[in-house]
């Protein structure tokens, strides 16, 4: 199969990551369909687009019919079957937990055409955990966006040792018809490029909180001030779920006992209180 080939893209999971890449692949012409088991996601994600793309329009970002094909192209269902009965590429987006993404590329191998290319977005769970569940390991790799989908243009490809060239080539070929540039790790590595140095940062930041030596809000102002980044690690988790940081950081534990690997107590704390950042109104921060 090449990248020309693909018309029509299944994302899996209406959250934050999942329907901001529906809508990336909405406005590069596919026809795109979202799949969430929850109704109420999905209503969410139909009311983000149909509030985000007038607001492109009227700031003279899109043009009106851009913006009414887009819409067009977006479709919105809990059916699994419906969204990946036809499609030739799906993008699982899926909460980062093994036994669910397992059990969705088990489902996907049988719904799916077989020509369809099966890729996951998760960000540190690589895709050889995910290809045994199903029968083309081949055409199975990690297709990693960063949050927000709709404006950061990095996209990790990992081709592991299961996947096929051509697998991995026309993801890449996808990545930039969605206006993104691609990058392509040729082996399998827990947390790909970016988030293990992100990693190697947070688990420094939150051990100097733990410890009491400075705030969350001292830390993230020195990190912006003294390194120039954009964003402080508590700001950032905040943006990206505490909720997504806990799991990751229970998943890796889980795999490789190690205590060093165990989620942060600060960040376990927010984590029981319910606390998970942007999407329930505090985290580090507290957000109006």
């Amino acid at each position: 199969m090449k990248v020309e080939d693909i018309k029509k893209i299944c994302v899996i999971g209406a959250g934050n990551m999942g329907h901001q890449i529906a809508m990336c692949a909405a406005l590069a012409g596919y026809q795109v369909t979202c799949t969430d088991i929850s109704q109420e996601m999905l209503d969410k994600a139909e009311g983000f687009a149909r509030k985000y793309l007038p607001e492109r329009v009227a700031k003279g970002k899109l043009k009106q019919e851009q913006a009414d094909q887009a819409l067009a192209n977006l479709r919105f269902t809990t059916s699994l079957e419906e969204a990946a009965g036809d499609t030739d590429f799906v993008i699982e987006a899926a909460v980062e937990k093994m036994n669910i993404k397992c059990k969705l590329f088990a489902d996907l191998d049988r719904i799916a055409p077989p020509h369809a290319i099966l890729a996951t977005n998760s960000s540190f769970i690589v895709s050889s955990q995910v290809a045994d569940a199903t029968k083309r390991p081949d055409k199975v790799c990690n297709m990693h966006f960063f949050n927000p989908a709709l404006v950061m243009k990095l996209v990790e490809v990992v081709q592991g040792a299961h996947t096929s060239p051509e697998t991995a080539q026309v993801t890449m070929d996808l990545a930039a018809k969605l206006g993104k540039s691609g990058v392509l790790l040729k082996k399998e590595i827990y947390g790909f490029l970016v988030n293990r140095i992100l990693a190697a940062l947070n688990h420094e930041a939150m051990f100097l909180a733990d410890m009491g030596i400075a705030t969350p809000e001292e830390i993230d102002m020195a990190v912006t001030n003294a390194l120039g980044h954009p964003m402080g690690p508590f700001r950032l988790v905040d943006f990206t779920g505490i909720d997504l940081a806990y799991y990751i950081g229970m998943e890796h534990y889980q795999d490789t006992r190690d205590p060093k690997d165990k989620p942060s107590p600060l960040l376990v704390e927010k984590f029981t209180r319910g606390e998970y950042g942007v999407k329930t109104k505090k985290g580090f921060y507290t957000y109006d």
